[in-house]
């Protein structure tokens, strides 16, 4: 994998453009939020969470889907379990992932962030090969945006608490912190 700073993609992902983005109000890349999503809740694989923000979902595919499908959300990233990376939005674009949100005092986290979803539960272990990819894909972007730095990783549940719980309890900080940093004594934004 490796990040075209020019455009802001990622070549070596599934490129799967989608129309929920628009402009950064100041181009400021300073933040990377993760989340996680399972389409249907609970299954992996389907290929649904590609629909859901390319506006594919079909309504009447699930019920869970009814209440969602009209939705108008996206990430930049999206991890799925076999390590795969898919890519809906631009890093130079806002992607529309963290909702009413704010980070040491800054709201409008989508204005400055870029968001990775893992393929995943709250509940469920994430897996080693997610874990390659997302450390693998945080080093790029660390390295491609200064202002991000891994005191600048946070869960959605970080910056939007009492309203999203993800990436959840299973979601390993240390192993994060220590694939990133060499040592699990730097310390992540995520207060576990």
């Amino acid at each position: 994998m490796r990040l075209d700073t020019s455009n802001g993609w990622l070549a070596g992902a599934q490129h799967c453009p989608s129309a929920n983005c628009n402009e950064r109000p100041d181009g400021e890349i300073s933040l990377l939020v993760l989340h996680n999503i399972s389409l249907p809740p609970g299954q992996f694989g389907t290929g649904k969470v590609q629909e859901f923000f390319t506006h594919g979902l079909r309504a009447d595919e699930h019920p869970y889907f009814a209440d969602i499908a009209q939705m108008r959300v996206s990430a930049h990233f999206f991890i799925e379990r076999d390590g795969a990376v898919s890519q809906f939005v631009s890093c130079l674009q806002r992607a529309w992932h963290a909702g009413v949100s704010c980070f040491a005092g800054r709201e409008n986290c989508n204005d400055f962030s870029l968001g990775i979803e893992l393929e995943g539960t709250d509940e469920l272990p994430f897996n080693d090969a997610q874990y390659q990819a997302l450390i693998a894909l945080s080093r790029q972007l660390l390295e491609a945006y200064p202002a991000l730095t891994l005191e600048r990783i946070c869960g959605h549940s970080d910056i939007a608490p009492g309203r999203k719980t993800d990436p959840g309890p299973a979601f390993d900080w240390a192993r994060l912190r220590a694939g990133l940093s060499g040592s699990p004594s730097v310390e992540l934004s995520h207060k576990e």
